[in-house]
């Protein structure tokens, strides 16, 4: 015998409170909830089965004096079996409880864990009465207590943040230096090794693909692949296990905990890439693992027209029903748990235009977003939006409420058009430099709402978009189908490896024009984990199931690898050393004409770039004259003006002489920085009074230094006169 009291209602899910757990289950339409209680993972039925005693406000709950972390347990939920009204209970399946904080077994594919009879021509409409227990995934008590320590946020500023976009395997699992049982785990991104490529490149934030708890597809396994990014969210509340270096899942969550701490303790922040748009139960004919058996028809969103049927805006079968207060109510709790709990820095929301969908439509004012707004800890922390789904009016960029930012599609589908060559973009290319104002200014946000990138996880790498004209994704046995056509890539002449020099040089200098491009942006940089050692996928752009080397980072790195690594490092720092290239605010006055004050764009014969220039199809150079702006105020009052920076820009086939205006010719001391014609980064003294000449396809940055003073020159003149006397003084 078990004993059980009544307990309460709150909090949801299994809590351990030092002397005993209390146990907490939603469910509107269920008329009865067990908790299933296992001795082991290997036990195909369960020791316990005990009915929650209480029920209050749709929450059925009991405490269990008895039951301690490292328990073992599942739920059954009795209810009407009838999907024409949305309603799929089967208590003969056992179910992950929503809120596990820890998952004791995972999933094993077997025809018993769907609630219709698997493979019945009736298909859902049929009852399954095999028992799934030995199949279903197990949720695990745990003591959640942790010595944090000294740990403390480093709460960098978003306009100060440079985002690594990265895998938990795939940035570990061939890097040397790493303990090989700790390769692919959350220790492993915690070891000294990682550590070191992490702090020397320079970046200040880690943003970890999906490591909330997610099951590989029945056809990814029949195929021997599985979901290796990780976009199909089972629990939560758990981190996932694959990707723990303990084999005891008691100890999974101090794990995640201990590499949060060692993150943070080298200055670098965590984003966890969260997937709340959809579970992993799929559509009517998916499988009974959790929410569809808990209660279908609060969790989910269902066609009104046809309640068998679920809406689905993002192509994977579901959408949950973010109206209903209780799912509203879990996506809080699971945001709070993983900020407050696990001391995670921020968050990026997967396809964030289906969670503003509460009755369909896209409505950025829906209680998810008010939620948040008002919430005094998800307020606080950082907010990404991938702001688009596949529904109707899905494309939602520069739309999302203040205090969110969102990665700006708009920036990468300009900037790879720009260094592809295609005309008519530099008048696009300037504002996006700028830091997207079309977008974010009108409401009140900032540049760095605008989370700029050139590529991501879901594309080409970096390597590859200079690589390739062309998907090459059969290694995803989808006959070349999958993934997106649509990839603004050059090859540069040659399809896929090469061993032409000419072709590799050019590859090299559009490597680096990009990721110059990127970090000389106003906005916030993001890098894709890689692209700074030139990994390559071979031309496959949908790298989803991918858990091999298309997907593992390779640290085996040639000469010319190691030489474009340290450029990127170089450009890092030079970024984070300019306050010119990381503003609070957008520039003020307009950013054409002669009345600029802080930013000044050049054709290429040293003329202010005038209407015809912008709006030309032919034109593929453009300068920018960044005027440093106040930094800091010293012990003395004084305003620290930052160095003013002229950056150069070539994507035309032909190399471009570039002259100053005449007014700015006899300024002297400006150096050269950088030229991504060779990837020289040794500071030179370049005479404004000669022109420069661009080579083809590349960029170059220089530097005037700035001088300390109290404000701004004043005086009358044209914008160029003014910009000189500053240079000058």
């Amino acid at each position: 015998m078990m004993r059980i009291w009544p307990g309460q209602p709150y909090p949801l899910g299994a809590t351990w409170d030092g002397t005993g757990v209390n146990i907490a289950v939603f469910s509107d339409n269920a008329t009865k909830v067990e908790i299933c209680i296992f001795e082991s993972a290997e036990d195909a039925r369960e020791q316990y089965r005990i009915e929650l005693p209480e029920q209050t406000y749709h929450v059925f709950h009991g405490y269990f004096p008895d039951l301690k972390p490292g328990t073992l347990y599942g739920l059954r939920v009795t209810g009407p079996n009838s999907p024409q009204q949305g309603h799929r209970f089967n208590a003969n399946k056992l179910l992950l409880d929503p809120y596990a904080r820890a998952i004791g077994r995972g999933l094993t594919w077997d025809d018993s864990v769907f609630g219709y009879t698997y493979g019945d021509p009736r298909e859902d409409l049929s009852f399954d009465e095999r028992d799934s227990a030995p199949f279903a995934p197990l949720g695990l008590i745990v003591d959640t207590a942790f010595t944090w320590g000294n740990d403390r946020l480093p709460k960098i500023p978003w306009e100060k943040t440079i985002i690594y976009e990265t895998h938990v395997k795939g940035f570990t699992k061939l890097l040397p230096g790493v303990p090989e049982r700790l390769r692919g785990t959350y220790a492993g991104l915690a070891s000294a090794a990682a550590l070191d490529h992490l702090t020397h490149l320079g970046v200040t934030a880690v943003e970890l693909l999906p490591i909330h708890f997610h099951i590989d597809e029945r056809f990814l396994k029949s195929q021997g692949r599985v979901n290796y990014w990780g976009y199909n969210t089972l629990g939560f509340f758990a981190p996932d296990p694959r990707y723990c270096a303990t084999k005891d899942p008691e100890l999974m969550v101090q794990e995640f905990k201990s590499m949060v701490r060692t993150l943070h303790s080298a200055g670098i922040e965590v984003i966890l890439d969260v997937v709340y748009n959809h579970s992993a139960e799929g559509d009517r004919l998916g499988p009974t693992l959790s929410w569809r058996g808990i209660d279908n028809a609060s969790y989910y969103h269902l066609n009104p027209a046809n309640l068998r049927e679920y809406m689905d805006f993002t192509g994977c079968g579901n959408t949950p029903q973010i109206r209903h207060p209780r799912v509203l109510q879990l996506m809080m709790d699971s945001l709070r748990y993983w900020a407050v709990e696990m001391h995670v820095d921020g968050f990026r929301f997967d396809l964030a235009a289906t969670l503003a969908r509460q009755f369909g439509s896209v409505d950025l004012m829906s209680g998810f977003f008010n939620v948040i707004h008002q919430d005094p800890v998800l307020s606080q922390v950082k907010l990404i939006a991938e702001p688009w789904d596949v529904g109707d009016d899905g494309y939602q960029v520069g739309r999302f409420p203040v205090i969110w930012t969102e990665w700006n599609g708009r920036y990468r589908d300009c900037v790879r058009r720009f260094w592809k060559g295609d005309g008519g973009t530099v008048s696009e290319l300037a504002t996006r430099l700028a830091g997207s104002s079309d977008l974010y200014m009108d409401d009140g946000r900032r540049p760095s709402a605008s989370i700029n990138f050139v590529t991501c996880h879901d594309g080409f790498p970096l390597q590859d978009l200079v690589s390739y004209n062309g998907k090459h994704n059969e290694a995803n046995g989808e006959g070349n189908r999958d993934g997106t056509n649509d990839n603004a890539s050059w090859n540069c002449g040659a399809e896929g490896p090469t061993d032409d020099p000419a072709i590799m040089a050019l590859r090299e200098r559009q490597k680096r024009n990009f990721m110059a491009t990127l970090l000389l942006s106003q906005g916030v940089p993001m890098l894709l984990s890689g692209d700074e050692l030139g990994h390559s996928a071979q031309g496959n752009n949908n790298c989803y199931s991918q858990d091999n080397y298309l997907s593992w980072l390779n640290w085996d790195l040639s000469e010319s690898q190691q030489k474009y690594l340290g450029f990127v490092k170089k450009l890092i720092s030079i970024r984070k050393s300019q306050p010119a290239l990381s503003r609070r605010h957008f520039f003020r006055g307009p950013i054409r004409g002669d009345e600029l004050q802080e930013i000044y764009w050049l054709d290429s014969s040293g003329k202010q770039m005038d209407d015809d220039a912008w709006n030309s199809g032919f034109v593929h150079s453009l300068g920018m004259l960044l005027l440093g702006h106040c930094s800091q105020i010293d012990e003395q009052g004084a305003c620290v003006i930052g160095d003013h920076l002229l950056v150069l820009m070539n994507a035309h086939h032909e190399a471009i002489p570039f002259t100053l205006p005449m007014e700015l010719r006899k300024v002297k001391g400006l150096e050269r920085l950088f030229d991504t014609a060779d990837g020289d980064t040794t500071i030179t003294v370049f005479d404004p009074g000669q022109p420069y000449v661009l080579q083809p396809r590349s960029m170059a940055l220089f530097r005037r230094r700035a001088i300390e003073r109290r404000e701004l020159v004043a005086g009358g003149g044209t914008g160029v006169e003014r910009i000189a006397r500053m240079l000058e003084d």
